[in-house]
């Protein structure tokens, strides 16, 4: 029989109350996975509008994605970004890659439509879009996103500053 001052009943004793009191093992723990939603809550079928500013000159082209305020960045994916060979940072190849990749980040964020803003180097430099504009526009265009309006934000000068070169200009 065992009495209350026994050191078997006891340790018994200890054993039971440690047992109930110990902490639960770590990592057993089962993480309840949320779902997270990025971008903006809109309803089903709705266009989500973002602003591709897409400035092409004759060195690189960038693809930027802001919000319709123009403040926020979304994604920005060069063509130097694309491409080893510095010659192919202006090439339609390396813009066209770099749309694709903005398009697939915006889809990411919940953005499916893009008014777009188009740019040259303007100043009083050229007026003219380098060669990836048109291909970054049309790779935008064909990985889904819904086109809104299209702009032409090349910066003319009323009057411009001397451009350089000197008085004789650039001889070849």
């Amino acid at each position: 029989m065992i009495t209350v001052g026994d050191p078997a009943f006891l340790m018994e004793e200890c054993r039971l109350e440690t047992h109930f009191a110990m902490a639960p093992r770590k990592g057993k723990e089962k993480k309840e996975e949320q779902v997270i939603s990025l971008g903006p809550q809109v309803a089903e079928g709705e266009n989500v509008f973002g602003v591709c500013h897409i400035f092409a000159s004759f060195n690189d082209t960038f693809v930027h994605v802001t919000d319709l305020s123009g403040k926020e960045t979304i994604c920005r994916v060069t063509g130097g970004m694309k491409v080893k060979a510095d010659r192919d940072e202006s090439s339609p190849y390396a813009a066209m890659l770099a749309a694709q990749d903005v398009a697939q980040r915006c889809k990411e964020l919940g953005i499916t439509a893009l008014h777009i803003k188009l740019r040259a180097t303007g100043g009083n430099r050229t007026k003219t879009p380098g060669p990836g504009a048109q291909s970054a526009l049309r790779a935008l265009a064909r990985s889904g996103m819904k086109i809104g309006r299209i702009e032409d934000v090349t910066p003319i000068p009323s009057d411009s500053t001397r451009r350089k070169g000197g008085r004789r200009g650039r001889r070849l």
